[in-house]
């Protein structure tokens, strides 16, 4: 983190275009016949939605302490193979299902569809995969927000609002032990820039893909589940909590990246649901 910086509201550009890319991906899926995927392991209710909060804590923690622990052994090369094979897969993936989409607003036979899709699928994910491996400019940084748009949007529909609003709460209170006494802050510290894919960088700043892709989980829930009005105040929310997280990266160098826009975007999209 340079020591010069000063936050102001250029920084929350790459944030707002991610989430716009996101805003797209909702309203595209949200014209397909069918729309439910099961990414939870736990039926909806109190002690599932807690064990579904607590399941994807386990492995966003897991998934981080691998990857220090491989960075610290300098073993570079298993971490860009497996950075490489989870992109490859939720890019893979996340094209069927919005291609899928947006193929079933036109009268195409299936058989025919399904072959484009497939094509263009795999056309999108190498294309990626060169940019974010083979790449080293602008262009990386703007597939890493597509993807953090595209990915969290995919959560959003997926999950129900219970357990979407204790995964949320749960993996922001898990980001500030992450960041402080955790392997985020650990891996911050060694430099983001060696996770190729999984962070960008804009104006002295840098953020993980994870905190683009539970920002777009947000609003992308809102506007599927309860409107676009809340959806709206959701990214607003976002923003504010955002624009608070970087003025504390003036004094601390260092701040996690979710509790902010977490805390003030679900609660201004939540609140302007009731009204």
């Amino acid at each position: 983190m340079n020591t010069k910086f000063k936050a102001g509201l250029i920084h929350l550009t790459p944030i707002l275009a991610s989430l716009l890319f996101g805003m797209l991906c909702a309203i595209l899926t949200s014209t397909a016949p069918s729309k439910i995927y099961e990414v939870t392991p736990f039926p909806e209710g109190i002690s599932g939605s807690l064990g579904n909060a607590c399941y994807f804590v386990i492995l966003v923690g897991v998934g981080a302490s691998l990857l220090y622990l491989l960075l610290k052994r300098k073993n570079r090369k298993l971490v860009t193979l497996i950075i490489g094979f989870a992109l490859t897969t939720a890019v893979f993936m996340l094209s069927i299902i919005y291609l899928y989409a947006a193929f079933s607003m036109f009268a195409i036979p299936q058989i025919e569809a399904l072959t484009l899709i497939l094509i263009m699928s795999l056309l999108i994910t190498a294309t990626v995969d060169f940019v974010i491996f083979r790449k080293r400019n602008r262009t990386c940084d703007l597939v890493v927000l597509c993807l953090g748009g595209a990915l969290g949007t995919f959560l959003g529909i997926s999950i129900p609002t219970l357990s979407a609003t204790l995964i949320l709460v749960f993996l922001a209170i898990y980001d500030v032990f992450a960041v402080y006494h955790g392997p985020v802050g650990k891996i911050a510290h060694s430099g983001l820039e060696q996770l190729r894919g999984l962070s960008f960088s804009f104006k002295d700043i840098q953020m993980g893909l994870g905190d683009l892709t539970f920002y777009s989980m947000l609003s992308g829930h809102m506007l599927l589940y309860f409107g676009f009005i809340p959806c709206l105040a959701s990214i607003i929310g976002i923003l504010f909590g955002c624009l608070l997280a970087f003025k504390m990266l003036e004094r601390k160098g260092m701040f996690p990246g979710l509790p902010f826009p977490i805390l003030f975007g679900l609660t201004a999209g939540l609140l302007v649901s009731l009204i």
